[in-house]
């Protein structure tokens, strides 16, 4: 395992097991609103700094850019992309569905990644031209063919209500065809989910750097492809992501394609 990538894997485990702790205590949490339906808790602060302090210790002339704190050293050459828990209202509730994330840019590349499901023990992780593991086991997207009988995860673009009717119009051209779409609710996961075959592919709007990174790289290193609604690179910019193994990213990228102009007008 990259020396880098194996500090990642410790500090996500470390993050993992504080929050596994707080969820024995959810009633006591302090629950911050960050924007409507956007939550935030002590537990997502203190697993940040927990990785933060990790990662800059032992790379100290390296970046962060996490989901509470902001930027670190911005513009340094290896930059630490952070979600401490992906999945905070899941959380919340007690619905046992949330993760680590942690990817690794160098020179605006990734390069390193981890997503760690603390209720599973489930260890998902990926380097730049080594392929992408679960648990030590080498991942490969799905072989589905067709959007008949696929399995598709999704996120519903609760940040932006401005959404809503472009997504609802992607939803209906692609639900009726598939064996079923699921909105799990911790996209970090749902991508882990893609690179390992386990969903067929994925859709979302409006996602930030932290929700993607980690994922993004796992599903490239498993054979998968990832775009926006342009069948571009900008999913970073726009938060609008499409992936899945070629076939199937083929297949919803026409899909949605008659949508995304309305989509893009809105942003």
């Amino acid at each position: 395992m990259h020396p880098m990538l194996n500090t990642a894997v410790k500090a996500a485990r470390q993050a993992g097991d504080l929050i596994i702790r707080s969820s024995e205590s959810l009633g006591t949490l302090k629950i911050t609103v960050k924007s409507q339906n956007d939550f935030a808790t002590e537990v997502d602060k203190r697993a940040e700094e927990l990785i933060i302090t990790a990662l800059l210790t032992a790379y100290p002339d390296h970046g962060v850019l996490a989901e509470e704190s902001g930027y670190t050293n911005e513009g340094a050459d290896y930059m630490w992309i952070i979600d401490p828990l992906d999945g905070t209202t899941n959380f919340i509730h007690g619905f046992p569905h949330y993760s680590v994330s942690i990817a690794l840019k160098h020179r605006g590349v990734l390069d390193q990644a981890v997503i760690y499901d603390p209720v599973r023990q489930d260890l998902f992780t990926a380097s730049k031209g080594k392929g992408a593991t679960l648990n030590n086991h080498r991942l490969r997207v799905s072989h589905q063919r067709r959007l008949e009988g696929a399995f598709l995860g999704t996120g519903f673009p609760f940040k932006n209500r401005t959404h809503i009717e472009p997504y609802l119009d992607i939803f209906r051209d692609i639900f009726s065809s598939t064996s079923g779409v699921r909105r799990a609710g911790a996209a970090s996961l749902d991508l882990a989910y893609v690179a390992a075959g386990k969903l067929d592919g994925f859709f979302e709007i409006g996602l930030k750097p932290w929700d993607l990174a980690a994922g993004v790289l796992m599903i490239q290193e498993a054979g998968g492809l990832v775009t926006d609604f342009e069948n571009n690179h900008g999913y970073f910019e726009t938060g609008n992501i499409i992936c899945g193994n070629p076939r199937m990213h083929r297949i919803l990228l026409d899909k949605i394609t008659p949508h995304a102009k309305k989509v893009l007008n809105e942003d």
